[in-house]
């Protein structure tokens, strides 16, 4: 085989190299705001956009020499660089993107008991009149289970509403089903 080529798969398999450890360790010199790193992994410097361009140069190299006639040595490796810039540079502005893609990507707030007012469930196990019971409510698509009080007596099975979070783990809530005692249609 070609020592030019060996030599430019030996890059792109550095590049590979780089970016599996990127993904599976993190960003080398990434200490935080007051050290080495500045803490923000994006942008043309980031650690997956620079392996994605060494592996490019490696990797386009390697194929250019495999496409080329045989060249004097200088001429066959300018033309793999400039391939492998051919190659690099999309790679490199690909890998911008997506990093800057997943670390613009919506995620829901972490869930607090001020998030809990408003949501819809209900009764477990029966709530008495000013004591505990139990309800599973439907919060940001999961089901949770909490202690519940309520003025009134609700019976296993009631639909119901949250109207205040008294501590971390109970809620306070009414009941949303139609009132039996209410006018007939």
């Amino acid at each position: 085989m070609d020592p030019i080529a060996v030599a430019f798969l030996a890059i792109g398999a550095v590049g590979l190299l780089v970016l599996v450890l990127a993904l599976v360790v993190g960003e080398v010199g990434e200490f935080g705001h007051g050290d080495l790193g500045h803490g923000d992994g994006d942008g043309p410097f980031s650690l997956p956009a620079i392996a994605a361009f060494v592996g490019g140069i490696g990797f386009g190299g390697a194929a250019v020499t495999a496409l080329v006639p045989e060249l004097p040595g200088a001429v066959t490796v300018l033309l793999a660089v400039l391939g492998g810039l051919l190659v690099a540079l999309p790679l490199a502005a690909g890998a911008i993107r997506l990093s800057a893609a997943l670390r613009d990507m919506p995620t829901e707030p972490t869930l607090t008991s001020a998030r809990l007012i408003g949501a819809q469930g209900v009764v477990v196990s029966g709530v008495p009149a000013g004591g505990l019971g139990e309800v599973r409510l439907s919060v940001a698509g999961q089901q949770l289970k909490y202690h519940a009080r309520s003025a009134v007596a609700l019976p296993a099975g009631t639909p119901v509403y949250v109207v205040d979070t008294p501590t971390d783990t109970s809620v306070e809530v009414v009941s949303t089903a139609p009132d039996p005692g209410g006018p007939t249609p």
